[in-house]
């Protein structure tokens, strides 16, 4: 194959898709598709269209996928139909490819070295180049995944051993990627130069092994933290053998600060930092740039109660149950229609009257990115009785796309990016507004960092090549 010219000019295209994913491999134990349902379970909230895990045995891998949640996808016959020791799993939302079943994975294909089976978190920035030149060069794809493009580069290398195919297949991609990948029952996994996205090694009391998006799917089959895997770091796991092996060369280190703010669970830990913790330092620190006199502080549950705390903690002000949540309607955020997130953000929460009546309310929320479910929750907060709404942000504005694996899928769609905080204040119709800064925010975590913070600040680490290519 062609090599990937390095000198294409940045596009940053409202309408690139990006993939956003939870990922899980098991190996070394004799219920391996057991667990990666387990751990799968954990990484609900990365994904909510599609699962699938797929498990080798034999030579032979089975797979089994659909759209839908792993409850709906999985019960225990379909589990007892995926024997073997090796297993991956995955859970998706469509950024990254249209929401059909033949986009989600794992991928599994046949090719010279037997099954070749692949999950993915994160997203390729240049998956369209690739596939243009794979295309030309006779390969057929089967979905709009830029998934595919890895196994296609993997089973097209001229290189004999399947380490160096699999690192001369990863030498081409360019953005975000965390990858479990299967050879038969040996596991490989690899996080990008950069580290956007996370991806943690866990042992099995009987000596087999994990590796995750996320600490929380470790102990959900009761495994033990490990390590990261590294960025750029290339790790194969034979039974109960784990052997780190020569990757790619480490780039400036990039993991996604995002993360941390919203996407991982709080009782994860991402690069060896607490999520919980991290955020309620978020809140602290919301707390010194942007203080006000108020009877209580509430959260936008579940993902803002950590900073609301931190709020709190700092403030003095009492931290109170004014907002419940309907447990049974998924994250609006990542609903995949507008209309949907309309529904679900009025559906989705609840206020506590006795709590919000006649109190002037600090909302402690970890983002504000279309706007949509903040409307809505001003609004319910000040029928319910509320004398005053001032409303807190423990991020900074969200003003760019993410192109490495969140869906901020268009600059237009960004509340932060068409307004500013006075006119956002005035759109929310609340008595005042205050965001985290850039700054306060890499500043509560800074020993972790250097971070990805694009979204915030428009400063892209890795090459947005022009996917689309007109």
């Amino acid at each position: 194959m062609r090599r990937a010219p390095t000198d294409l000019p940045i596009a940053l295209l409202d309408d690139r898709p990006r993939e956003e994913c939870g990922i899980v491999g098991v190996c070394g134990t004799d219920n391996a598709s057991e667990l990666s349902f387990l751990a799968l379970y954990a990484l609900q909230h990365r994904g909510q269209e599609a699962a699938g895990i797929c498990a080798a045995e034999n030579g032979r891998t089975r797979l089994h996928k659909e759209l839908g949640l792993v409850s709906d996808v999985f019960d225990g016959e379909r589990i007892s139909s995926l024997p073997g020791r090796t297993a991956l799993g995955h859970v998706r939302y469509s950024t990254a490819g249209d929401g059909q079943r033949v986009n989600a994975q794992p991928i599994v294909v046949r090719y010279s070295e037997g099954d070749l089976a692949i999950v993915h978190n994160g997203n390729l920035t240049n998956a369209g180049m690739l596939k243009r030149q794979l295309v030309d060069e006779g390969a057929i794809f089967q979905s709009s995944s830029d998934s595919e493009v890895i196994v296609h580069l993997v089973a097209r290398s001229r290189h004999r051993s399947v380490v160096a195919q699999i690192r001369d297949a990863l030498s081409f991609l360019e953005g975000a990627y965390s990858l479990v990948m299967s050879v038969g029952e040996t596991m490989y996994a690899v996080r990008d130069p950069r580290g956007f996205r996370p991806l943690v090694l866990g042992r099995l009391e009987g000596g087999g092994h994990v590796v995750a998006s996320e600490s929380c799917a470790l102990d959900i089959v009761g495994a033990s933290y490990m390590r990261d895997i590294q960025p750029g770091e290339l790790v194969r796991l034979r039974g109960k053998e784990v052997e780190s092996l020569p990757g790619l060369h480490p780039e400036t280190p990039s993991p996604c600060i995002f993360e941390l703010v919203y996407f991982a669970r709080p009782d994860s830990s991402l690069w060896e930092t607490s999520v919980d913790r991290a955020r309620r330092a978020f809140g602290r620190q919301l707390a010194r740039e942007h203080p006000v006199p108020a009877d209580c502080v509430i959260a936008v549950p579940d993902s803002a109660n950590s900073a609301a705390l931190g709020y709190s903690e700092q403030s003095g002000i009492p931290y109170e149950l004014g907002l419940l949540r309907n447990h049974y309607v998924g994250r609006t955020f990542i609903r995949p229609s507008q209309a949907d997130r309309d529904f679900g953000a009025r559906i989705k929460y609840n206020p506590v009257r006795e709590v919000l009546a006649g109190k002037r309310v600090v909302v402690v929320d970890d983002s504000i990115v279309r706007g949509t479910t903040s409307r809505s929750l001003v609004k319910f907060i000040q029928q319910a009785g509320a004398a005053e709404v001032h409303f807190r942000v423990a991020s900074p504005p969200v003003r760019f796309p993410c192109y490495y694996g969140i869906d901020m899928p268009s600059k237009g769609e960004l509340l932060g990016s068409r307004m500013s905080v006075a006119e956002i204040t005035a759109e929310l119709e609340v008595d005042s507004l205050g965001y985290l800064s850039l700054d306060g925010l890499i500043g509560a975590v800074e020993e972790r960092g250097p971070f990805c913070s694009a979204c915030f600040s428009g400063a892209y680490p890795a090459p947005l090549v022009d996917l689309h290519g007109a």
